[in-house]
């Protein structure tokens, strides 16, 4: 069973997106190694700047524990737990207090009811259903774009869905990092140096994200042109 040009054409967007994720991903463990590397002259582990941030906010409520994983650092809103990796947790570095300070600024967008994470959370139930049928759409909706073009509309719904996910995330990961950001210096944790590298450390985090949802932008524009053409012939 062969696949459709189309089909094709898919999988070649779909490599080039993957390197270009594959780039940025490559650069953010590259700069989270290189500021791993940079020690904090205040000599805070990663859970120690995390307490502070929380403390100073006012959050009694935020559970602070040591993942798993590389750069696996999260915020839980469910549990209402910050989750750290445990380079971020025991580590007492720039990269270190950068993320612990990042994943705090989740923790503090919840406390105040942050309107954009709000509307995050409300969309995962319908994301994680969106993104577990879209392999299979896109197989059978390549398949027989030719005589049922409106199977299209269903897969490019499902992209539009995750899509739209990963654009709402754009602004919350943002924020979190600025708030991380105005914290570490106001705190004086990060100085100088420090501070420039705690700021650059989560600028490429952010990218992945940019990266994510330029992906799945570029993709949702390559299947309604998929569609337009199938209906036009």
């Amino acid at each position: 069973m062969g696949f459709s040009p189309e089909y094709m054409g898919y999988m070649v967007v779909a490599a080039i997106l993957s390197f270009v994720g594959m780039f940025v991903s490559n650069r953010l463990k590259s700069k989270f190694k290189k500021y791993s590397q940079v020690a904090l002259r205040s000599g805070m582990s990663g859970a120690e700047v995390a307490d502070a941030m929380l403390r100073k906010y006012g959050i009694t409520n935020v559970r602070i524990v040591e993942g798993r994983g590389f750069l696996s650092d999260h915020y839980n809103p469910a549990t209402k737990t910050v989750s750290l990796s445990p380079a971020v947790y025991r580590g007492r570095s720039v990269a270190a207090a950068a993320v612990a300070a990042h994943e705090c600024g989740h923790a503090v967008q919840h406390d105040t009811a942050y309107a954009m994470l709000k509307m995050r959370s409300g969309l995962v139930p319908l994301v994680k259903a969106a993104s577990m049928a879209q392999q299979w759409l896109l197989i059978i909706a390549f398949m027989t774009l030719s005589v049922f073009p409106g199977l299209m509309l269903i897969t490019i719904a499902a992209f539009g869905i995750t899509t739209l996910f990963s654009f709402v995330t754009l602004p919350v990961e943002f924020d979190a990092s600025r708030r991380a950001l105005v914290w570490l210096e106001n705190s004086g944790v990060t100085r100088g140096a420090e501070h420039e590298g705690a700021k650059d450390a989560l600028w490429w985090a952010a990218m992945t994200y940019v990266s994510a949802a330029l992906s799945s932008l570029v993709m949702v524009i390559y299947l309604v042109l998929q569609y337009m053409a199938a209906s036009n012939d």
